[in-house]
């Protein structure tokens, strides 16, 4: 985990392996951004160097100059932020990909040091929000001899990040700093359950993982695990379904934190696909090779209860984790089966490709049984989705337009791109079957919006309820950019986490 905290200290007199500055766009080149404080010398001397490097200040743009005359970390680290819109103030995703490109970009740096122009609490946690974003590593699967020299489990380059600002003695402002380590972490938890290959990461083993996290925590989480029996015992006909293909079966394990007099209590639903081949529908071969994110929602459902839980957040959270894998095999599903659902909804599967909203549906109905305040869902659900609204760009949908535009109000919060969708109507007979209670798909235009509809069929009435389609943004199959690594972004965290915060007033 990287430790973040904030001091008022001049930056340059901190002792670091690297100190991060902000630069502007200038009319000929880069100049540094108000505020860094640092003494003429070393000012001119970053100056001349972004002169000589033709460097532009454009946003995310990472320049590196090593011994800095009257600058005691080893290295200076100048980050784009591009143009303020009002000529001086930037907004808060603006300083976190700055501070997150800025941190991605280092090697061999255990501390760091980082002065950007943010003003008040939201700017300060921006920064360190993405400078501990920045300093993620997942540590891969090596032997012994193959291990990078520094590498460690949980990947983190930089142990120490230290944020400057005048207002380090604010409680808010150290609060924020404690909270930007804790989302830090449990984003780090989810890229790592992500990035983990499927051989290695299944139902049972993601159950294990959840229960030795929740083992070491220092705040009570409890962890239920249903294996195939319960959930066959307990008409959870979806998910039996879709894991019936596999020889790893599959599990709904359940976190709940549940503090004293709690003032609010949320439920939150993640897909668990730990590997989606198609089943009989089988997937092209090419399309298979990312499929071990499929499992994104649920990793960012965990993430977020670990993170409530260890912030001491006054709301009751329940995460539902809906793992199985989806295989062919002599005893997977066929398209054609109708199965029950655990609200005892008959259902027809047309498309065994369509998985996550069985396991999902099965989910949806258990997390509402507890009668929470309101329940979120959160899928890489739908190639629709990424057609729709591209690779960084999640869609909400919801049965309450107020609480729709709460949880992309979380999202912004987060610096985490959602779109609100509609679930129309005339969409709805499209879901409807000749042989069972439901069909569980429609046709293919509009399959975001048609998925939407179905989940929305397992939530309890008059419950609040948002499903949110993260296919696109839980895995960058790019290059990497501002906090966010090549592979697992663990995108959903912080749009949770914020909407939790949001119930604890």
């Amino acid at each position: 985990m990287t430790t973040v905290s904030v001091s008022d200290r001049p930056a340059h007199d901190l002792k670091a392996d690297a100190l991060v500055l902000g630069t502007v766009a200038g009319e000929r080149s880069a100049a540094l951004a108000a505020g860094h404080g640092l003494p003429r010398e070393a000012e001119s001397h970053l100056v001349a160097q972004l002169a000589a490097l033709h460097a532009t200040g454009k946003a995310e743009e990472v320049v590196t100059v090593a011994a800095v005359p009257g600058v005691a970390a080893g290295r200076v680290v100048l980050t784009g932020l591009g143009s303020a819109a009002d000529g001086t103030a930037f907004g808060d995703e603006v300083l976190r990909r700055a501070a997150g490109a800025a941190v991605r970009s280092l090697k061999n740096a255990a501390k760091v040091v980082v002065a950007l122009p943010a003003e008040g609490v939201a700017g300060v946690a921006a920064v360190a929000e993405g400078a501990a974003l920045g300093a993620y590593r997942y540590a891969g699967v090596r032997g012994p001899k193959k291990d990078p020299k520094g590498a460690k489990a949980g990947g983190d380059a930089v142990s120490t990040v230290t944020v400057v600002t005048s207002d380090a003695k604010v409680k808010a402002v150290k609060a924020a700093a404690t909270r930007a380590a804790v989302l830090a972490d449990a984003k780090a938890y989810a890229r790592d359950l992500v990035n983990t290959p499927p051989n290695l990461l299944f139902p049972q083993s993601f159950a294990d993982s959840v229960k030795a996290r929740s083992s070491a925590g220092k705040a009570k989480v409890t962890v239920k695990v249903l294996d195939e029996k319960a959930l066959e015992k307990g008409g959870f006909g979806g998910i039996v379904g879709v894991g019936q293909g596999s020889v790893r079966p599959p599990r709904i394990v359940t976190l709940t934190w549940a503090p004293a007099k709690a003032s609010h209590s949320v439920a939150l639903v993640g897909k668990g696909i730990t590997f989606d081949s198609g089943g009989l529908c089988i997937k092209p071969p090419a399309s298979m090779l990312s499929m071990k994110s499929d499992m994104a929602g649920a990793a960012a459902v965990a993430a977020t209860v670990f993170a409530a839980a260890e912030l001491g957040l006054p709301v009751a959270v329940t995460g539902y984790l809906c793992l199985a894998e989806n295989m062919p095999s002599g005893s997977a599903q066929r398209p054609g089966d109708v199965v029950t659902m655990r609200n005892g909804t008959t259902v027809e599967v047309i498309d065994t490709d369509a998985e996550g909203r069985m396991v999902l549906g099965d989910g949806i109905c258990l997390a509402g049984e507890s009668a929470p305040d309101a329940i979120v869902d959160i899928a890489t659900l739908t190639g629709a989705q990424m057609v729709a609204l591209g690779a960084r760009v999640a869609g909400i949908m919801a049965n309450d337009d107020a609480f729709r535009d709460r949880v992309r109000a979380a999202a912004d919060t987060a610096g985490e791109a959602a779109w609100p969708m509609p679930l129309p109507e005339d969409l709805r007979p499209q879901l409807e079957s000749s042989v069972a209670d439901l069909s569980h798909k429609g046709e293919r235009w509009g399959g975001m919006l048609t998925a939407g509809l179905f989940l929305g069929e397992f939530v309890t009435e008059g419950t609040p309820w948002a499903h949110v389609d993260i296919a696109g943004p839980s895995f960058n199959e790019g290059s990497p950019w501002g906090y966010t690594p090549k592979g697992a972004t663990g995108f959903g965290v912080g749009t949770l986490l914020s909407l939790v915060e949001g119930y604890a007033g």
